[in-house]
C-alpha cells in the first residue's frame, strides 16, 4: 500500500522538459501575437498620418475659400491682389490680399477690411519649412467677442500663425486657360486656384525645392458667384428630325396628288 501511495505521488506535477517545452511554445505564441498587433498599430499609424497629411491642407484651404466667399461687400470696393515669388532658401511662397475699400460721408476712403495669406520662412522656428500666416484688420470685426477680449500685444500683431512645415504654396489667377502668378488689376479675377503641400521637397537643378505634383493639393475657388454671367446663344440652323421630314413629304405627295386630280377634271369637264 505505501508503495502504491510513493508511486502515485511521483506522477504528480510535470517534468522540466516539459515545462522548457511549454515555456518556449508560450514565447514563440507571444512573440506572434506582438509581430502581428505591431504591424497592426504600424499600418493604422500610416493610415492616420495620411488622413492627418490631407485633412490639414484641406482645412487650410476652405478658410481660404471661405474668404473670398465674402469678399463681396455692398457699397464697397473690393480688390483681390496675388503675388508669388521663390524665398531665399529655394521654398515657393504665395501671397493673397482682399482688400475692403468703403467711403466715409466725406467721400474719404477708408478699409474697411484687409485678410492676407502669405508663408515665409520663420528663422526663429525649429520647424523646417514655411509657416503660414493669416492677417485680418479693418473696420469689420471678424469675431466682436474674441477682439474685445484680445490683449493690447495681440491687436497690434496682425498676422496669426496658422500652421507650419508648409512646403509649397502657391496661388495663381486662371484666365483664358493660363494660371498667372501675379494679379494687381483693379478688376476681381473670375477664380483662384490655392495649392498648399506638406510633402518632403527635392532639390531641383536650379537649386530651388520643389514638391512632387502627388503631394500637393490644389482647389479651385470661384470668386463672386453671385456676379451676372453673360450666355451666348448660337443659333444653329433648323434642319428637323427624320420624322418631320417624313411628314413634309407626304404633305408634298398629298399636295401633288391633290394637284393631279384637279387636272383631271379639267380635262373631263373639257
Amino acid at each position: 500500500m505505501e508503495k502504491t501511495y510513493n508511486m502515485a505521488r511521483g506522477q504528480l506535477g510535470f517534468s522540466l522538459a516539459e515545462v522548457l517545452t511549454a515555456l518556449t511554445i508560450g514565447a514563440i505564441v507571444l512573440i506572434a501575437v506582438l509581430e502581428i498587433y505591431t504591424r497592426a498599430q504600424r499600418s493604422a499609424s500610416a493610415i492616420t498620418g495620411r488622413l492627418d497629411n490631407f485633412r490639414l491642407p484641406c482645412e487650410v484651404l476652405q478658410r481660404i475659400a471661405e474668404d473670398l466667399d465674402k469678399i463681396i461687400t455692398p457699397g464697397s470696393d473690393t480688390k483681390v491682389t496675388v503675388e508669388n515669388k521663390l524665398d531665399a532658401r529655394g521654398y515657393q511662397t504665395g501671397r493673397l490680399q482682399i482688400l475692403k475699400t468703403i467711403y466715409d460721408r466725406e467721400n474719404k476712403p477708408r478699409t474697411f477690411e484687409e485678410i492676407i495669406w502669405q508663408s515665409t520662412y520663420a528663422y526663429d522656428s525649429n520647424a523646417e519649412g514655411l509657416v503660414l500666416y493669416r492677417s485680418h484688420t479693418g473696420i469689420a470685426s471678424e469675431d466682436k467677442l474674441l477682439d474685445k477680449s484680445r490683449a493690447d500685444w495681440e491687436n497690434t500683431y496682425s498676422f496669426v500663425p496658422i500652421c507650419t512645415g508648409v512646403t509649397f504654396f502657391k496661388m495663381q489667377v486662371p484666365v483664358d486657360g493660363n494660371f498667372l502668378d501675379q494679379w494687381t488689376d483693379s478688376s476681381l479675377p473670375r477664380g483662384i486656384v490655392a495649392t498648399i503641400s506638406f510633402a518632403e521637397p527635392f532639390k531641383t537643378p536650379m537649386g530651388t525645392l520643389e514638391v512632387p505634383d502627388e503631394g500637393k493639393i490644389t482647389r479651385t475657388i470661384a470668386i463672386d458667384r453671385t456676379r451676372k454671367i453673360n450666355f451666348e446663344i448660337v443659333k444653329k440652323e433648323y434642319e428637323g428630325e427624320p420624322n418631320d421630314q417624313a411628314n413634309q413629304q407626304d404633305e408634298a405627295e398629298q399636295e401633288e396628288q391633290k394637284d393631279a386630280n384637279a387636272t383631271d377634271a379639267d380635262r373631263g369637264q373639257g
